[in-house]
């Protein structure tokens, strides 16, 4: 699967930890920036990780921020994209399993390297249930 990946400043220290883990389970990761803790805007980051699931170019996203609320904001704009802030593994296996969530918020002021890991781990391995959970997505448009 192609995830594509992307952050602010306070996000950069993260995704470093997690892009090895995501290319260790076998997916190519499409890094999106930023690429260094310099002061950035989170949105066009997250405007970018949208767009290139919404072109196809990937299936998932993750956005990293200092708390994931501002990514989670910016992500869940477009109609195409379910973005969930996540803060531990149960919340990220039913953002998938439930929600087909296509985008994971991270907050990286928030979260620990370990966690943040399991978490990512949780959320790529959980398929969506369809069902029920189907009609209900469909009801969001």
């Amino acid at each position: 699967m192609h995830i594509a990946i992307g952050c602010d400043h306070g996000g950069f220290e993260l995704k470093k930890a997690i892009v090895p883990l995501i290319e260790q389970a076998g997916h190519t990761i499409v890094d999106l920036g930023c690429f260094s803790e310099e002061s950035v805007d989170y949105p066009e980051f997250a405007d970018r990780v949208c767009t290139a699931i919404g072109d196809g170019r990937c299936e998932r996203g993750i956005l990293i921020c200092g708390t994931g609320i501002g990514m989670s904001i910016a992500a869940n704009r477009y109609r195409h994209i379910r973005a969930a802030l996540c803060h531990e593994a149960f919340t990220a296996r039913m953002s998938r399993e439930h929600n087909d969530a296509n985008v994971l918020c991270l907050g990286a002021r928030i979260l620990g390297s370990a966690l943040a890991q399991d978490i990512v781990r949780v959320w790529l391995a959980t398929e969506f249930a369809g069902g029920r959970h189907l009609r209900r997505i469909e009801m969001m448009g």
